[in-house]
């Protein structure tokens, strides 16, 4: 994780294990708040209500500034700070992750815990598809109707992201760029508009890569 791009996952994964008859299931999705965290956490409590712990641990932020973790009744450190351990050492953030435990009658000890919540967290990421996120500039780029089609293909073929683009008088396209690569695109644009198009700086947001 850095101040210009970090790893999340694309989308929700569930995965089981078996240990010495207890079933753990791990399950990993992707959140942008605190709040959103804890109502996975929540649902998955409610989903598995039966169950004999329900615990958890997410990471948020583009630099993984908010870590939580809870046991669940479970020995302290033996579940919630293991496998808070794991998302930190995958380096992915926006992460929260639940393990469902269904005891299965045999005590694991704390070090059979740790590895089966650990374990149980690193099955659920490995089925996982890990991304990137980055910090872009955003700009606006106005051009006629006649050369929105072709210079929105020529731009994707430069590798400028497309966000989105609008219908009026004029067709404005939503691009987004690394830092500091505003001014280079604005001489692509030179290039491919014979100066009739020009890049306006809308600002900065995460984008998924």
């Amino acid at each position: 994780m850095n101040e210009t791009s970090y790893l999340t996952i694309a989308r929700t994964v569930s995965a089981e294990i078996e240990v010495k008859r207890s079933r753990f299931i791990g399950h990993v999705e992707r959140v942008a708040t605190e709040d959103e965290a804890r109502a996975v956490i929540e649902r998955i409590r409610k989903q598995h209500w039966d169950a004999r712990h329900n615990c958890s641990a997410f990471v948020l932020g583009p630099i993984g500034d908010v870590q939580r973790s809870n046991d669940d009744g479970e020995p302290s450190g033996t579940a919630g700070a293991p496998m808070l351990e794991v998302l930190r050492g995958r380096e992915v953030s926006d992460v929260v992750a639940v393990v469902t435990r269904y005891f299965g009658g045999v005590l694991l000890g704390a070090g059979g815990l740790v590895r089966a919540y650990s374990d149980s967290v690193r099955a659920a990421l490995d089925e996982a598809t890990v991304m990137e996120r980055r910090l872009l500039q955003l700009a606006d780029v106005v051009v006629d109707h006649a050369n929105a089609g072709k210079l929105e293909n020529d731009l994707r073929a430069r590798n400028v992201s497309m966000l989105g683009v609008d219908y009026a008088e004029a067709v404005t396209l939503h691009v987004a760029v690394s830092a500091g690569e505003l001014e280079s695109l604005a001489g692509v644009l030179a290039e491919l508009t014979g100066g009739t198009a020009t890049a306006t700086p809308t600002g900065t947001s995460w984008v998924d890569a």
